[in-house]
């Protein structure tokens, strides 16, 4: 203030402190400020300010605004209104303050409209560009997003060619950088992959509507050899479609522990919840373990082709290093040993049994009967070889041998495990390879075999096989179904039980003799479909509750392989430092794409708005 005002001398003593040729006002007010008053004569503004006059009492004074506007801020007083009244003439009032605070809202509001319709604008085209590398498995970051840098990453690239070609997107996004840092922080990025993620899996549960579902659980290690587990939902939606929906990755755990394992926390919360280890992973391990226990570093290509699996003598000279001859040589010395060759014709045998089980176990559309029917065949078959084939196999060796120069020891002579003389035995070759070797080989892999399909999944899946509706129910076997609903005893009390067995009399009976519908179905997924479209799921519940839960029992984990291959594309040597979060984000928008385009930009919006406090409100 002391820049507008002008100090005057202190006066002489016995002199007026002021002067009749100095204006009161003009002579306190900076000359920047007089010239807009001093055009007023002085005896107007004496006249009109009677300092005397006023009355002690705000109220009773006189209204400011009756002034001159030389006295008043007549621009200060439009601003304001007429709240001076309020605290003068009128008193002051709560409802005046309420009004002044609306009518300044209003003006916000109007003012932050276009903000919030920018900011709006801004996540729905970071989102449709995260859609797109979502859907295609594209990563978002570049190595280098400076400003300077000629490659940014895709998302920032695709955002600047979003906004190269519409105005209204280039506007908000390009034209101002601070916005643009909203969309550039990778924090803000990963929140828009997790708000699509959840909102895909929302609709994922919403079209499971409360219905029954299996869990298809594997693990499996990522690039960066973290162990990760994914989740995969199997159920019957209400088309009687078998449908199965990745849901999620998470750190791997003990699936099949006794006591902290997922098995055990599941079982905790639904006693009728079983679980069934893949079958074709369940003869992996069969065969895995009589592979650990009798030979090692054999594959399954080199079984099938034994002649082009015994080298030539040659192959040492091939090598370009000493070691390399060296191990070699000593390679080539095992390969070429009566007990090699036997091993590996037994091995191939083994295999050459078990390969048409593997192989229905391996495809996606299980057909449960004739998996069953393979299982038991399997067994027959190494039972059989057991018994009977012996001769044949020894015959088939001496002549491989006897083809490749591999000598061939004499049944009848003492068992040495290596040439030294030290190392031989009180049994005999014939006694070694048969007992120790043919028979245990064979007697472990029945062994594995009854083991991994125990009692409980093997009354399961019978029961199941006996629903199928294949060459006209021919495989359907009262008995076995009921045992199959005895293990849901949440679903099946006994009066369930009761009026089950009546149904399934009606039911056989209407389906084999009585709608050509049922004719020529190729599996319990074309009778679940049938009863739904017929309407007969209502008429008999308990069946097609039964048949629901049939199809919801997972038997093999091929939908899971197929997530893990999604991962290695996803998590790849490039990307591996993604971390679990931002892993399962990506995963299920880009394995769930179907699902993910349906889902609405608001909606991802609104998740993204309501995960934490933004800066930008809508």
């Amino acid at each position: 203030m002391d820049k507008f005002l002008i100090k005057l001398p202190k006066p002489k003593d016995g002199q007026p402190s002021s002067s009749s040729n100095q204006p009161f006002v003009s002579s306190q007010v900076a000359p920047e400020v007089q010239r807009h008053t001093n055009s007023f004569p002085l005896s107007n503004m004496d006249s009109m300010l009677d300092f005397k006059s006023l009355e002690a009492d705000p109220k009773d004074r006189m209204p400011i605004s009756s002034y001159s506007p030389n006295i008043r801020d007549a621009n200060e007083l439009e601003s304001r209104g007429n709240a001076g009244d309020s605290f003068t003439r009128d008193g002051f009032r709560m409802q005046d303050l309420k009004n002044q605070r609306q009518s300044i809202q209003s003006s916000f509001d109007k003012q932050s409209e276009k903000a919030r319709s920018d900011y709006r604008m801004r996540l729905n085209a970071s989102i449709d560009v995260a859609r797109f590398l979502l859907t295609s498995g594209f990563p978002f970051r570049g190595h280098d997003e400076s400003e300077g840098s000629e490659y940014k990453g895709a998302f920032l690239e695709l955002l600047k060619w979003y906004g190269d070609r519409s105005f209204d997107v280039g506007r908000v996004i390009l034209g101002n950088a601070p916005q643009n840092d909203m969309m550039i922080c990778p924090t803000i990025q990963k929140d828009i992959v997790e708000a699509c993620a959840k909102e895909t899996t929302k609709a994922i549960i919403e079209d499971l509507d409360g219905d029954y579902f299996g869990i298809l659980v594997d693990e499996s290690k990522d690039v960066s050899h973290k162990e990760q587990m994914a989740l995969i939902l199997r159920y019957v939606n209400k088309s009687g479609m078998v449908i199965e929906r990745f849901v999620g990755y998470d750190g791997a755990s003990n699936m099949q522990g006794e006591i902290n394992g997922l098995k055990s926390l599941i079982l905790q919360d639904t006693s009728s919840a079983y679980s069934i280890h893949c079958f074709a992973h369940q003869l992996q391990l069969a065969l895995v373990e009589i592979h650990l226990d009798n030979i090692k570093k054999i594959s399954w290509k080199s079984c099938l082709n034994l002649e082009k699996f015994i080298p030539g003598k040659d192959m040492k000279r091939d090598c370009p290093y000493h070691l390399d001859r060296f191990a070699a040589e000593n390679l080539l010395s095992k390969i070429h040993e009566f007990e090699f060759v036997f091993m590996l014709h037994l091995m191939f045998k083994v295999l050459l049994l078990t390969n048409e089980l593997n192989k229905v176990l391996q495809k996606k559309d299980q057909d449960i009967v004739n998996a069953m029917g393979l299982l038991d065949l399997s067994k027959k078959r190494l039972q059989m070889m057991r018994e009977d084939e012996w001769d044949s196999m020894m015959d088939e060796v001496r002549l491989f041998c006897g083809k490749h120069g591999i000598s061939i020891p004499k049944m009848n002579e003492d068992y040495s495990n290596g040439k030294s003389k030290r190392k031989r035995s009180n049994i005999s070759y014939l006694h070694h390879f048969r007992v120790e070797v043919f028979y245990a080989v064979i007697d472990l892999a029945l062994q594995e075999l009854n083991n991994r399909f125990d009692v409980v999944t093997s009354d399961l899946l019978l029961g199941m096989a006996s629903l199928s509706p294949v060459d006209s129910f021919a495989n359907f076997h009262k008995d076995r179904i009921m045992k199959l609903a005895e293990y849901y005893p949440s679903e099946f009390g006994d009066k369930e039980l009761r009026e089950l067995n009546f149904q399934l009399d009606d039911f056989i009976v209407y389906a084999q003799k009585c709608d050509s519908k049922f004719l020529n179905l190729k599996g319990i997924k074309d009778l679940a479909k049938v009863m739904i479209e017929t309407k007969l799921d209502q008429t008999w519940s308990l069946v097609y509750l039964l048949v629901k839960l049939t199809l919801i029992i997972p038997v093999a984990t091929a939908s899971v392989e197929r997530a893990f291959s999604s991962m290695k594309y996803i998590k790849n040597d490039l990307r591996n430092r993604m971390d679990e979060d931002l892993l399962n984000g990506c995963l299920v928008c880009y394995i769930e794409r179907s699902i993910f385009k349906n889902v609405s930009n608001d909606a991802i919006i609104d998740r993204f708005q309501n995960m934490k406090t933004r800066r930008g409100q809508l």
